[in-house]
């Protein structure tokens, strides 16, 4: 398996729903491994309203990980036109491909987890709670493995499809005008949670302008009430979209508090 930073496209035909063939049609990871062996990974989703990926929400990211010793990927997933199930399919082929290749990285398969900001925080929590054990009749092997993650981190994430804490302008990218209400319900990630939820770490901040704050709290709520093992840090102020936080040494504490998190959890 390359340790190159090209992109690794995640299905050899077509990804499914394909509309093209041109890199916004084609979903890919790219890998950024460690030299130890045996550590959990991290797969990065970058936000960006699902219309868009936000590259400071990607690679900085990645290394961030690897410089605390956790191997990661950042994901290219579909966005607009693409609507849903496209980028759902996407993060879960995403998880059962790194699991699958694990040996091959040097990864521990039983600590695959999905890491994602905003909207990407939203397909972050949509993995977290919508998933399946794998096909065991499928052709393809990779199809086999479980998709579902054994940590999430949404960090100011999109949660909810539900008035009136949705973000419009995900919903609408994702979901289209005036999608069916069911649709809405099983999009809303706070509704999906269960008793076998992995665990989760969240973060947000309190004066959150385009995401609100709500989102993160309706997650912890329903975590707390199926009983599932969750960190949240609401931190008094900062701008949507800070990533890394470098330039607001408060929020930016984040990254140390993950990063425990992650190694408390194994990884």
């Amino acid at each position: 398996m390359s340790t190159e930073r090209e992109w690794i496209q995640l299905w050899t035909e077509n990804a499914p729903g394909a509309q093209g063939g041109g890199d916004e049609d084609i979903p890919a990871l790219q890998a950024y491994p460690v030299q130890e062996k045996g550590r959990g990974a991290v797969i990065v989703v970058p936000g960006g309203g699902y219309g868009m990926r936000a590259d400071h929400e990607g690679k900085p990211i990645a290394l961030w990980l690897n410089d605390v010793g956790i191997p990661a990927f950042v994901l290219r997933y579909r966005v607009a036109p693409y609507r849903h199930p496209s980028p759902l399919t996407d993060v879960q082929r995403a998880i059962r491909y790194v699991r699958h290749h694990a040996g091959q990285w040097g990864i521990n398969p039983a600590r695959i987890a999905v890491l994602g900001f905003s909207a990407g925080g939203h397909l972050t929590a949509s993995a977290g709670t919508l998933y399946d054990s794998g096909n065991p009749d499928a052709t393809d092997p990779i199809d086999r493995e479980s998709c579902r993650p054994d940590a999430f981190i949404p960090c100011y994430p999109v949660i909810t499809m539900k008035l009136p804490h949705v973000h419009e302008g995900s919903r609408l990218n994702l979901l289209g005008d005036n999608p069916d209400e069911a649709l809405v319900e099983s999009l809303s990630c706070e509704t999906q949670v269960t008793p076998d939820t992995p665990p989760a770490f969240i973060w947000h901040t309190a004066d959150d302008e385009v995401v609100p704050v709500e989102n993160a709290l309706l997650l912890a709520g329903a975590l707390s009430r199926n009983k599932v093992p969750y960190e949240l840090h609401v931190y008094e102020s900062g701008r949507h979209g800070l990533g890394l936080s470098e330039g607001d040494p408060h929020v930016a504490t984040w990254t140390e508090l993950c990063g425990t998190w992650l190694t408390k959890r194994g990884w």
